[in-house]
């Protein structure tokens, strides 16, 4: 299969098993409609590999419409398809971990309400995700974006009888509207410079643009829809200060946190941009404030995964770190390594995700790390894979991301020496960054693993407290069964290996080649600096980055050996651990302060706009208006003979005035 029957199956697949499960899942059962989904996104998936065989071997690519959607005037707008090295990666990476997720989400959700509902759901969102990546257009874009957003609304609030989850998915949906509307209008100002919103249109007037100011304003205009742009970017991909709703969409159930935080909606603001990589390279403004941005997501958010004792929420923050590296990598200009790293952290991050879950089963849904401990010898396959995930998310070679980090932190170094706004930063932001991930990772799992099996404590005051109750001692956690297991293993094998084998195609070779640019400055560094996976390797033992790894490991060991030693830490530093635990108060802003200006101005634009001037003036003053001639007229009738001849002589008359003013002018 070629062509655009392999790209609509692409598409198609997903959506046909959402819609069918969605409409039917309650009458064809539970086993129906997860066999059904995973069918769907299992040909997806195998399509995906297909294509990607494709492009890598025959290098294939197509960019052209499916169908003309809208035409005005002279402007047509088309659901299209892109296909090339880009999208070939991309769909291999979001079918894939969306398959294992699938898989997964048998043995997590089994016992739960709404079976079908969730498969239906996380079937629909895969489908949005394959539009995103597939357009060709920045209105097909939109739509895809616009739904990852809607879906994962659905999904974060899932447990909609819970006031948690719908308070997070609303905050999701809220936050994501601020970025959605910078998006919007980075849209609108593509199509009023270029004229057209079709990628490779765009990308061909580039020239159009250079030089030009925002409606005579003195800034760049290129610069403005760069940022604008990327607003939508920092409301989807989690930036900071719109990072604010990920940390609480962990109130979503297990694979949907693994889903969205991995491969799917979080990455698809570092899609875009890499996506946009020709747009952005006219505009160093856009790139430092990228490179800032990510870099205060990379070290200052990653803070936090330190004092958290949720098991999830520390892999929710660790997501908003590397989606600082990713943004970090965009603003240096080296676009290829984000996307590297986009790629290795999809994997690495949804095998932490889902072996959270997997603990989180074996604990009977407990997530306070505080009351695990021990479980290595309990749970040995979900130890050995959190174990790889850790050290992949850490960056210890030969771990998939120790070669796409390592590369982002020479891109910084590069950015720094180019003399580019921020560069000190950044470098400094990215480097602490290192051991501040390794200490809150391991911290993680020493927490649940090792040390004493404080479950037990809690298991004795449950069964104190009922006594009454059929229990009659602590219940043993015990390995998940195999369709969580199963992906956990398929998830670790790329987590340990698939930067050594995707390097050579991402970096020095050619695979992305006239599609994704880097810029100028960050190409002749790499031609100065030709890297191989061998040379990172030996490389990174004289180089500081490994070592900051280390220590962050063993930091985190002698914190779980040592109560004292993190009595001392916490003293000293209590004033900022404060600042921590109120998430340096960018919730007090959004709910505090932010929201009320938000709801005031909301109710003068509703009293001005909606009661005085639409229904006051428009819909009731239009109303009275009739009924004010309406009372003048009906004087007019009064069923006599003369009065009507007298009204139609003056009709005439007035008729015959107005003709004669026509025919003399």
């Amino acid at each position: 299969m070629t062509g655009i029957p392999l790209y609509l199956t692409i598409i198609l697949s997903p959506l046909i098993a959402s819609t069918i499960v969605g409409l039917f899942g309650f009458a064809i059962g539970k086993r129906a409609s997860h066999c059904l989904t995973i069918l769907g996104v299992l040909v997806s998936t195998i399509s995906s590999y297909v294509l990607l065989n494709q492009v890598l071997n025959q290098g294939l690519s197509y960019d052209g419409p499916l169908y003309t959607w809208l035409s005005v005037g002279d402007q047509t707008y088309s659901v299209g398809i892109l296909v090339d090295s880009l999208t070939a990666m991309m769909l291999t990476v979001v079918t894939s971990v969306s398959l294992m997720v699938h898989i997964y989400t048998i043995g997590y959700m089994e016992h739960e309400d709404g079976y079908s509902r969730f498969f239906s759901y996380i079937s629909l969102f895969t489908f949005m995700m394959i539009m995103l990546v597939m357009s060709n257009n920045f209105i097909q874009l939109f739509f895809g974006w616009e739904g990852v957003g809607l879906v994962s609304y659905l999904l974060i609030g899932f447990y909609f009888k819970k006031e948690s989850a719908v308070f997070a998915n609303l905050k999701a949906f809220l936050i994501n509207r601020i970025g959605d509307l910078g998006f919007l209008l980075g849209i609108g100002l593509v199509l009023y410079y270029f004229g057209t919103l079709n990628y490779a249109e765009v990308f061909a007037k580039l020239d159009s643009i250079t030089g030009v100011t925002f409606f005579n304003t003195g800034w760049s205009a290129i610069t403005v829809v760069c940022l604008l742009l990327f607003v939508g970017a920092m409301g989807k991909s989690a930036q900071f200060p719109l990072h604010v709703w990920l940390p609480d969409s962990m109130e979503g159930p297990t694979p949907i946190s693994a889903l969205i935080h991995a491969a799917t909606m979080v990455t698809a603001g570092i899609f875009m941009v890499a996506r946009l990589s020709p747009l952005y390279n006219l505009s160093p403004t856009a790139l430092s404030v990228i490179a800032i941005i990510g870099a205060i997501n990379a070290l200052f958010l990653g803070l936090l995964g330190l004092i958290q004792n949720d098991i999830k929420r520390v892999v929710a923050y660790s997501t908003l770190s590397q989606l600082g590296y990713m943004a970090v990598a965009l603003g240096c200009g080296a676009y290829t390594v984000g996307i590297f790293h986009l790629m290795t952290h999809a994997f690495f991050k949804a095998l932490l995700f889902l072996a959270a879950g997997s603990v989180i089963v074996a604990m009977h849904h407990e997530q306070d790390m505080r009351k695990m401990g021990g479980l290595w010898k309990y749970m040995p396959i979900t130890y050995v894979v959190t174990i790889i995930g850790n050290l992949a998310l850490a960056g210890i070679p030969p771990f998939a991301g120790f070669f796409s980090k390592d590369l982002i932190l020479e891109a910084a170094t590069n950015f720094h020496e180019h003399g580019m706004f921020g560069g000190s930063f950044v470098v400094f932001s990215v480097y602490a960054a290192v051991f501040v991930t390794a200490c809150y990772s391991f911290r993680q799992l020493f927490m649940t693993f090792h040390g004493r099996e404080r479950f037990r404590d809690a298991n004795d005051d449950h069964h104190d407290a009922h006594a009454h109750d059929d229990h009659h001692g602590p219940v043993e956690p015990k390995e998940s069964p195999w369709v969580i297991t199963l992906p956990l293993v398929l998830l670790s094998i790329p987590s340990a290996i698939i930067g050594w084998l995707a390097f050579d195609k991402f970096v020095p070779g050619e695979f992305f080649h006239n599609v994704v640019f880097n810029a100028d400055f960050y190409t002749k560094f790499l031609e100065e600096e030709p890297v191989n996976t061998v040379g990172m390797l030996a490389h990174s033992l004289t180089t500081l980055p490994v070592y900051l790894a280390l220590s962050g490991i063993l930091a985190a060991f002698i914190a779980h050996k040592s109560p004292t030693f993190v009595s001392i830490i916490k003293t000293i530093f209590k004033p900022f651990i404060y600042v921590m635990e109120r998430k340096y108060f960018m919730d007090d802003l959004f709910i505090n302060i932010l929201a009320p200006i938000a709801r005031g101005l909301g109710r003068v634009l509703w009293s001005i706009g909606d009661v005085l001037l639409i229904d006051g003036i428009i819909v009731n003053g239009s109303a009275r208006l009739v009924a004010f001639c309406s009372r003048i007229f009906r004087k007019m009738q009064t069923g006599y003979v003369n009065s009507a001849a007298t009204y139609m002589v003056l009709g005439v008359l007035i008729l015959l005035t107005f003709c004669t003013s026509l025919i003399l002018h």
